[in-house]
C-alpha cells in the first residue's frame, strides 16, 4: 500500500509492520484460530471504548426530526404520537458538537478510546460541507479520535479526496479553506474490504492496533458492500468492495497471529429496528448487520456498526456459541456508544463476561464545551461568505404557505429533484415532505443582496437536512399505495385540518378526494399525461428520508433497484441556477376535493 498513514500501523509494540502479507485473495478467508479455552482469568486491564457513527458533520445542534431521540429518561413526551408514533413516548433533543465534546469528556476514565463506524463527513451541513468537511475532521482531531471505519459517505467525493483528508493538502480545485493548508488527521479510515480494481491491493488499511496500559486492542475497519449501489460511480471509480465477512476474517486470522487477540470490528453496516424503543435495548430487525455480527470470526469480541441510523444495544452468538455485543449509536451525534470490558494480561484477549455496553443520549441539558463553541462559532463566520454568494433569482416570493396540501415551494423542490435524479437514477417522477421544506422564499432582500437573489444560505434554510436523494422502482399499484398514505383529517369541532400531503414533481398528476374513505381516495393517476397501470414500473425519486418510509410513507420501502444521487440541497442549488429568473409555480397537480 502507498498511503503515508500506512506507518501508523504497528503491531504489539514492535517495530512498525506494513500489511503487504494482507492481501485478498477470491476466495473467501479461512476461519481465524478459536478463541482460547477458558481459563481463570489473571491480572486483567479495565478498558473503555466510546463509539459514534454517521456523524455526517453535524457540528451545529440538528434540528428537526433529527434532533430528536427516544430516550427513557428524556424530558419531553410525545403528547399525540405525531413525533414518534407512540403517544406518551419519551424523546430528548440531543446532538451537537459542544454537547458532544461535554459528554465525552463526563465519560472518559483513564483507559477511554474514542473510535466510529463511518460515514463522520458527507452529506453534512453547510459549515462543514462548504470547507469539504474539513471543520469536522479537524474537530474530530481534537476530540481524541482513535480510528473510525470508513462509510459510503466518505467516498462521495472518491477515494483520492478521502486519502487528501487524511493526509493532507489543499483541495486540488477549491484550494485552501480560511485555515489554511490542510495538514490531515491524526486518525486513519479503515476498509478492509476496500481494494484497488486490478491488483487487490488495500485501498485503505485494513486495522489499526492501539497499545493500552500493555495491552493490544486491534480495530478491523469495514464498510458495506453495498457502496457501489449507493455511492455516484465517481466516487467509487477504481474501487471494489467485497463481501464483509471474509474480509474481516482474513484481518482478524493475521492479527491474532501476530498477537492481537483483543479485536473489535467496525463496521458501516447496521440493521433497522421496531421503532419508539429504548436506545439501550436491541429491537433490531435481523439485516445485513445481524448477518455481520453473527459471521465473524470468533476472535473477534464485538461489533460495532453504523449506517442504518438506529440506536441499539445487543448480544449475538459467535459460530463457536459466545455471545458477543452488537451496537449501534443513532446518527448526527444524538447517542454516545460506552462499551466497557476487561482484557487478559495472561491471554492478551477480552473476558467476554466482563463486556457491558449502553447508548448514552447526548443531551442538550449539560453545558456544552467552551473551546468547541468558539470553535463552531470561528466557522460560522467564516463560512458567511458562502452563505452570501447568489445561486439564482425569483421574480416574486415562492412560499409554502401553511403547508397544506400542494404548494408552490413544495412543487419548485420536487421539480429540481426531479431533474436532478433524470440522469444515473431514470427517475420519472418526484415527492417531496411538505415537513422538509423549512421556509418561504422571499423576494424582498435579507442583507445587501438585492431583491430577487436566492443565496446560498438562503436556499439552505429552505432545505437544511442534507438528504441524499435516491430513486426506487415503484409498481404503479404501489405508487397508489403510497399516495394513499397522505393524511387529510378535518377536526368537526374548530375545522382544523391535520394533513401530510406529498409534493410532486410536474410530471405527475392524480386527484385526491378527501371525502372518500381511507384507501379509495385516490385515483387518475397519470405520469405525463398518460394514465398509469398497477403493473407498470415507475422510477420515483424522493430524499433518503422518505425512501427509508419516513413521515409514515411505509410503501417507500417496498421499492427495488435503488439508486443514490446528490444532496437535496445541491439538487436545488443547480436547478436555482439553471432556471433562473423563476416564477412561483402554478398548483394543480394534484386534483384536490375537499
Amino acid at each position: 500500500m502507498t498511503r503515508a498513514s500506512l506507518t501508523r500501523l504497528a503491531i504489539a509494540g514492535a517495530a512498525m509492520v506494513g500489511v503487504a502479507a494482507l492481501t485478498m485473495g477470491t476466495a473467501a478467508a479461512s476461519p481465524g484460530p478459536k478463541p482460547p479455552k477458558p481459563d481463570k482469568p489473571g491480572p486483567s486491564v479495565p478498558i473503555r471504548l466510546l463509539t459514534i457513527n454517521d456523524l455526517h458533520g453535524n457540528l451545529e445542534p440538528p434540528t428537526g426530526s433529527s434532533s430528536r431521540i427516544l430516550d427513557p429518561n428524556g424530558a419531553n413526551t410525545d403528547t399525540d404520537g405525531s413525533l414518534t408514533g407512540i403517544a406518551g413516548a419519551k424523546y430528548s433533543i440531543a446532538g451537537g458538537a459542544s454537547y458532544l465534546a461535554a459528554h465525552l469528556k463526563q465519560l472518559r476514565d483513564p483507559n477511554t478510546l474514542l473510535v466510529a463506524a463511518g460515514d463522520l463527513i458527507g452529506a453534512s451541513p453547510l459549515l462543514s460541507a462548504a470547507y469539504h468537511d474539513e471543520p469536522t475532521v479537524a474537530l474530530l482531531d481534537k476530540l481524541g479520535l482513535v480510528t473510525s471505519s470508513a462509510g459510503n459517505h466518505e467516498f462521495d467525493e472518491g477515494i483520492d479526496e478521502l486519502n487528501r483528508i487524511t493526509n493532507g493538502g489543499c483541495h486540488p480545485v477549491d484550494g485552501c479553506s480560511p485555515a489554511g493548508e490542510w495538514k490531515g488527521t491524526k486518525f486513519d479510515y479503515l476498509g478492509a474490504n476496500v481494494l484497488k480494481e486490478g491488483n487487490g491491493d488495500y485501498a485503505l488499511p485494513p486495522f489499526y492496533v492501539k497499545k493500552i496500559k500493555g495491552v493490544d486492542i486491534g480495530f478491523i475497519g469495514l464498510v458495506t458492500q453495498t457502496t457501489p449501489n449507493i455511492v455516484t460511480a465517481a466516487g467509487i471509480k477504481g474501487l471494489q468492495f467485497t463481501e464483509e465477512v471474509a474480509a474481516a476474517n482474513k484481518a482478524s486470522k493475521y492479527l491474532a497471529q501476530h498477537g492481537v487477540k483483543a479485536q473489535v470490528v467496525l463496521v458501516h453496516e447496521g440493521d433497522n429496528i421496531n421503532p419508539n424503543q429504548d436506545p439501550s435495548s436491541c429491537p433490531v430487525v435481523p439485516g445485513n448487520g445481524s448477518r455481520i455480527a453473527t459471521g465473524l470470526d470468533p476472535q473477534i469480541d464485538m461489533v460495532i456498526s453504523g449506517h442504518s441510523h438506529q440506536a441499539y444495544v445487543c448480544k449475538v452468538k459467535d459460530p463457536a456459541g459466545q455471545d458477543r455485543v452488537y451496537t449501534q449509536g443513532s446518527s448526527f451525534g444524538r447517542a454516545i456508544t460506552q462499551i466497557d470490558f476487561r482484557v487478559d494480561h495472561k491471554t492478551k484477549d477480552v473476558i467476554r463476561s466482563s463486556v457491558v455496553a449502553k447508548n448514552n443520549v447526548v443531551t442538550r441539558t449539560v453545558t456544552p464545551d467552551a473551546d468547541t463553541e468558539a470553535y463552531i462559532k470561528t466557522w460560522q463566520e467564516r463560512v458567511s461568505t458562502v452563505a452570501d454568494k447568489p445561486i439564482g433569482k425569483i421574480t416574486a416570493n415562492i412560499g409554502r404557505g401553511s403547508n397544506v396540501g400542494e404548494t408552490p415551494l413544495g412543487d419548485l423542490i420536487a421539480d429540481a429533484q426531479l431533474e436532478a435524479t433524470k440522469d444515473g437514477g431514470d427517475a420519472e417522477i418526484a415527492l417531496m415532505n411538505p415537513g422538509g421544506v423549512r421556509t418561504d422564499l422571499t423576494y424582498a432582500q435579507s442583507g445587501s443582496e438585492g431583491d430577487g437573489v436566492v443565496t446560498y444560505g438562503e436556499a439552505f434554510q429552505v432545505q437544511p437536512f442534507n438528504n441524499l436523494m435516491q430513486v426506487v422502482t415503484l409498481t404503479g399499484a404501489q405508487l397508489k399505495a403510497l399516495l394513499e398514505q397522505q393524511i387529510w383529517t378535518v377536526d368537526p369541532a374548530t375545522g382544523g385540518i391535520t394533513q401530510r400531503i406529498l409534493q410532486p414533481s410536474s410530471s405527475l398528476t392524480y386527484t385526491f378526494d378527501t371525502t372518500k374513505p381511507v384507501g379509495s381516495r385516490v385515483s387518475d393517476i397519470k405520469i405525463n399525461g398518460t394514465a398509469v397501470t398497477d403493473t407498470q414500473q415507475i422510477r420515483v425519486a424522493a430524499n433518503n428520508f422518505l425512501v427509508g418510509g419516513g413521515d409514515g410513507f411505509g410503501v417507500f420501502t417496498q421499492g427495488t433497484n435503488l439508486w443514490s444521487g446528490p444532496l437535496d440541497i445541491d439538487a436545488f442549488v443547480a436547478y436555482m441556477g439553471a432556471h433562473s429568473p423563476i416564477a412561483p409555480p402554478a398548483t394543480g397537480r394534484i386534483n384536490l376535493i375537499r
